[in-house]
Formats: structure tokens, C-alpha cells, sequence
């Protein structure tokens, strides 16, 4: 445990812009049922606090912010301890994980392996196992499938690439700009698609002689959804898993009818029911990136007290990769 009382935290004092993000002294928390304790290392910064900060997501303000992070355990509650005190581990699903220290039920830790370092290990929790389950469980990559990834330069669509690569799948990804297009190309997507530039749905049919893919993530939501659906193939599935640009419309079923399209609005937690799936779904994601198969884009840290101008820069959409918050 920690002689320590307070700590450094990000606060939310109310629901609203990145303004209302207060960096202050709040107390130490202690740890309860079935919860450890633990040292932040990396705190990973996700769309989702974006709208946990405006009110429409998780617990409101006023609250700490965050959700995934890594560090040591400290300390534990009553009921734990299948780990040990001083192991590093990467979390999610915590409550105030933008913070120096955070509790975390400890069946939703996972040990870090050596040769995997804390930036990694919260690059794998909710960005890294949201690709991993989308590319497993939902669209069941292999080869001779094709796959459309909606903005592939981010955490979760560059990951998606990857493992959609290492399941023999064709990828084909949309992007905002050309710097974003080099990105991708060079993760391993076979055709990059300009959304600014071109109509994706136009140019998935060209690309796929006018049969569409047989899956398409996508994480925008408003902006894309219904072109997400016409992008798909004959019982092609679409996969809707957040919503980057705003919550999608009321839809029309009957446009799911010409190509008996699948569309499944799916997320991360009833895909990780516990701590043994969350531990083979990290392990793939390890061996892969401890063999060089897959690599993290992971922009360097900032200080938690910056969190107020990375929320900032994400809602402009001019990030990459990434983005990571250094206690």
C-alpha cells in the first residue's frame, strides 16, 4: 500500500467541453471487494472518455476520468490476490483511471509478460482486444475474405489492419488525408480510400468488381453507417462499434434486405467475460508483438495534466495511434 493520501487526478467538475477537466489533489482510494490497488504507470486516453466527459457515457460528471492504464499493484482488498504485490499489470474498466493511483477489480488485470512494456500493455486492452474480437469473433477473418476498416490510421482501425493481415483477410480501409494513407499502407492494407476525397461506397465496389466486402468495422457511426451497409457484400456482416463522429440515425431495415446484410452493434465487454479470455486475448496480442508481426503506434506521452489538449486534439481528429497520459 501507499503512505500517500492524495494524489494527482483529472476531474471532470461538470459535464461540457475539455475546460471543465480540472488537474487537482483528490484523495488516495482504497481498495474494495475483490480489487487491487495500483501504481499508474500510463494512463490510455480513448474516444470514449470524450463523451464520458460531456455526460453521455459511463459514470457522468463529476467524476475522475479514465478507464485503462498499467502500472504495479500496490495493494488489495479483501477476496484478492491471485496476483502478486509488485506485478505489472495493464487494466480496464476501471473507474478514475486518469489518476496516480486507481483500484481495479483484479479480474480485470492482466500481468504484463516480459518484453512488454506499460504503453504496450494499454494499447492492448481496449483498443488492442476491440480489434482482436472484431477480427476473431465477429467478422471471422481468413483467407479469401475481404474486409473494409473505417479509419484505419486510428488505435483500433491500425491494429485491425494488422491482425485482419496475419488472418490472410484483403483489407481495404478509409482515411482522412495522405499522411494518414502512408500510415495503413504501410501497416499492410492492400487499398486505401480517401474518404475526403472520393465516395467510399463507390470506390469499395470498384474495388471489389461490385460485390462489396464481407465485413466492414466500423467505429465513426453517423457519418458512415449507412454506407458501411451498401459497402457489404452478399451476407456480409457490419460491425458497429462506436461512434466517433456522433450516434447513428434511426435506420431502415429494408436496406439490409438487398444483400442480406448482418449489422450488429457490438462492444468490447461482453467479449472479455472474464479474466482467463482476457488473458488469451492479450497473450495473441503479445506473442504478435514481441515476434514483430505487430506493431503500436503509440504517440509519445504527455503529462496527465495535459489530458485537457489531447481530448482537444482528438475531437479535431488530428491524432494517430495512440494516445497516452504519463502520471
Amino acid at each position: 500500500m501507499t503512505d500517500a493520501t492524495t494524489m494527482k487526478a483529472i476531474f471532470a467538475e461538470q459535464a461540457g467541453g475539455p475546460e471543465v477537466l480540472a488537474y487537482k489533489d483528490v484523495p488516495v482510494p482504497a481498495p474494495g471487494d475483490g480489487q487491487v490497488l495500483i501504481k499508474v504507470a500510463a494512463v490510455g486516453v480513448n474516444y470514449a472518455d470524450v463523451y464520458q466527459r460531456k455526460g453521455v457515457y459511463r459514470t457522468p460528471p463529476p467524476c475522475i476520468l479514465g478507464n485503462e492504464g498499467a502500472g504495479t499493484i500496490i495493494g488489495f482488498g479483501p477476496g484478492a490476490g491471485r496476483l502478486a504485490e509488485g506485478a505489472d499489470v495493464a487494466f480496464r474498466g476501471a473507474e478514475g483511471g486518469y489518476a496516480e493511483f486507481v483500484c481495479v477489480p483484479e479480474s480485470w488485470c492482466y500481468e504484463l509478460p516480459d518484453g512488454v512494456p506499460a504503453e504496450v500493455g494499454v494499447t492492448m486492452q481496449v483498443q488492442g482486444m476491440t480489434a482482436h474480437f472484431l477480427a476473431d469473433d465477429v467478422g471471422k477473418l481468413e483467407p479469401g475474405k475481404s474486409c473494409l476498416v473505417h479509419a484505419g490510421a486510428g488505435g483500433v482501425g491500425q491494429t485491425l489492419i494488422q491482425i485482419a493481415k496475419l488472418k490472410g483477410a484483403r483489407v481495404l480501409s478509409t482515411v482522412g488525408g495522405a499522411s494518414k494513407a502512408e500510415r495503413v499502407k504501410s501497416i499492410g492494407a492492400d487499398e486505401v480510400i480517401l474518404y475526403r476525397d472520393v465516395d467510399f461506397v463507390g470506390a469499395v465496389l470498384e474495388l471489389t468488381d461490385g460485390e462489396g466486402v464481407d465485413a466492414v468495422f466500423d467505429g465513426v457511426g453517423a457519418a458512415t453507417i449507412e454506407g458501411s451497409i451498401a459497402s457489404a457484400g452478399f451476407q456480409g456482416v457490419v460491425a458497429w462499434y462506436g461512434d466517433a463522429s456522433g450516434p447513428a440515425p434511426l435506420l431502415d431495415a429494408r436496406k439490409l434486405a438487398p444483400k442480406c446484410v448482418a449489422l450488429t452493434r457490438v462492444g468490447l465487454q461482453r467479449f472479455i467475460p472474464d479474466w482467463q479470455t482476457v488473458a488469451r486475448r492479450c497473450d495473441d496480442l503479445a506473442e504478435w508483438y514481441r515476434s514483430g508481426s505487430l506493431k503500436f503506434d503509440i504517440a509519445p506521452a504527455r503529462p496527465l495534466s495535459d489530458a485537457a489538449d489531447v481530448h482537444r486534439a482528438m475531437e479535431a481528429r488530428i491524432t494517430t495511434g495512440k494516445q497516452i497520459l504519463a502520471p
